[in-house]
């Protein structure tokens, strides 16, 4: 039964190389909760597959009429979301800790 928010921190680099262990807690996690919290503020390092991987746990929330939400940027996660022009597609708010204000 899926009930509640469900949050999982990704504490290693969101790449090719954790991909496939990275989308398994995502699905497992979205599979267990209505809400799924995504924490990425420990993400030092994001690739395509990385990417990838955000916009699929999106779109399989959305089927499972569910939400998957960013609730925690790391620097490296907002550079790649305004590269590709995809804050707003992830609707999250991008929030820059006072520390990294320059």
């Amino acid at each position: 039964m899926s009930t509640g928010t469900h949050r999982v921190t990704i504490l290693d680099d969101l790449t090719i190389y954790n991909a496939l262990t990275q989308k398994a807690a995502f699905m497992e996690a979205l599979g267990q909760c209505r809400d799924l919290e995504i924490d990425l503020s420990h993400v030092g390092e994001v690739d395509t597959a990385g990417f990838q991987l955000l916009l699929l746990t999106k779109r399989e929330a959305a089927l499972q009429n569910k939400t998957a939400r960013i609730v925690a940027h790391s620097p490296a996660v907002r550079e790649l979301l305004d590269f590709f022009n995809m804050a707003a597609f992830f609707g999250d708010p991008l929030v820059i800790p006072a520390r990294e204000q320059g």
